[in-house]
């Protein structure tokens, strides 16, 4: 039985996902290296917990009332009857792990970071996706306002790692739990002559959440927080102190930051500091990351109340802007070509190549190409750095030819010294 099908069947990435191509992951795989090297330095550990957790978790966590919790999260039945979510934040699923791996009996602060891809159920545009990918840290157990410091430096000190320019640190105080009804009365007694003006949805917010409306994006509620709303009033004395430390730490480590005393973070777990890193670079969605302090989340899932701080950023929108820059991936490693003519020389070439890939080396080939010419073409358009030619002459006295593919310059080499060759040039793992 034959079936013939008028048209070849095709299938398209999703919409709100994107594919990483091999050209493209090299850029990723910079900033990866980048971030582990910088949180190596404050001795930050990684962390990696599962892509889905109870649904409730992330209500608990993020808030019944928020538009992750009511829009966009992805939740399923699972066969067990079990409702579940896939993550769209990290720090959630970081606390649950601390307090299932009774990671609270450990002396001192847990350090953790992670990477890896969340869901949102969100409209697609420019840098954001219904499947992205962050990386975070969080700091668990100190209460110190030199830890809110420290976290925002290592931010920046990351951010200029990676030669990023035009980029800016915001920060604010939301208040602590002490003086949270201070500030949610400040917030009523402010919008309250403006509520008429209100969307519905608007109305609702403030009837159930005020302080949620800090952090609208719509102009007629920024006008509003612009034309004289500002929470400092509203601070405890304990609030103020924490911050004022906070601040001074980060003159000290001679961090550039902006106060905005307006600033807020959408999630309702946040006390204490916030911050914000933007890029005048993105247009409207200029903030590349985000973070702050939040001393009760643990508390509120279950634990012992103890003080965290983190923050996460988006790789989508840190690599649009990377790619905006012209900054590219810091790859000063050879890739090396074997261009072996003939088959006694493709056979030597094969444990030639294994010698230098253990050596830490890339060397590549192409088995279908026997003639020079041909395989030249070819290491040029895999944009190799390095050929080595080895031809029946070279086999026959034990050399090997290494051609620089910028220069044409080329060395004859010992294949017995090929290893030593190209450690002293610095192209070994060793270096």
């Amino acid at each position: 039985m034959f079936f013939i099908y008028d048209e070849p069947m095709t299938h398209t990435v999703l919409r709100g996902t994107k594919d990483i191509l091999p050209e493209e992951s090299a850029l990723w795989q910079h900033v990866e290296a980048q971030a582990r090297h910088i949180f190596s330095l404050y001795d930050y550990k990684e962390i990696r917990t599962p892509i889905f957790e109870l649904e409730s978790l992330f209500n608990r966590v993020i808030g019944d009332e928020s538009d992750i919790v009511q829009k966009e999260m992805y939740t399923f039945t699972d066969k067990g009857g079990r409702e579940l979510a896939l993550r769209p934040e990290g720090t959630a699923a970081v606390a649950r792990a601390y307090l299932a791996n009774h990671m609270s009996r450990q002396s001192g602060e847990s350090k953790l970071y992670y990477l890896g891809p969340m869901f949102r159920y969100e409209r697609p545009q420019s840098g954001r996706y219904r499947q992205f990918h962050q990386i975070g840290l969080e700091n668990i157990g100190s209460a110190h306002p030199h830890t809110d410091a420290e976290i925002i430096s290592l931010c920046y000190q990351l951010f200029t790692s990676l030669n990023l320019s035009n980029v800016r640190i915001h920060i604010n105080s939301v208040g602590s739990e002490a003086c949270r009804e201070s500030i949610r009365k400040h917030v009523i007694d402010y919008f309250s002559a403006h509520t008429k003006q209100f969307s519905e949805q608007q109305k609702q917010t403030f009837e159930k959440n005020p302080l949620r409306l800090l952090d609208s994006k719509d102009k007629h509620i920024q006008a509003l927080i612009a034309d004289g709303f500002e929470l400092k009033s509203a601070l405890s004395e304990d609030a103020r102190q924490h911050f004022q430390s906070v601040t001074a730490y980060l003159d000290t480590l001679g961090v550039p930051y902006t106060y905005s005393p307006n600033l807020v973070r959408g999630l309702d777990y946040y006390t204490d500091t916030v911050f914000e890193i933007i890029s005048d670079d993105l247009g409207s969605q200029n903030s590349i990351c985000g973070g702050g302090r939040y001393n009760h989340l643990i508390r509120d899932i279950g634990g012992p109340d103890t003080p965290a701080f983190g923050f996460a950023f988006g790789l989508e929108r840190l690599i649009l802007l990377l790619e905006s820059q012209k900054q590219a991936a810091n790859n000063s490693k050879a890739r090396v070509y074997m261009a072996a003519l003939g088959e006694p020389c493709k056979k030597a070439s094969i444990s030639i190549m294994q010698q230098l890939r253990n050596a830490g080396i890339c060397v590549f080939t192409d088995h279908s190409k026997s003639d020079l010419n041909p395989h030249l073409k070819r290491a040029n358009k895999s944009k190799a750095t390095m050929a080595l030619i080895l031809g029946d002459s070279e086999l026959n006295d034990g050399t090997i030819i290494v051609k620089n593919m910028a220069s044409n310059s080329q060395d004859r080499v010992s294949i017995e010294a090929l290893i030593p060759y190209f450690d002293s040039q610095g192209l070994t793992c060793s270096k």
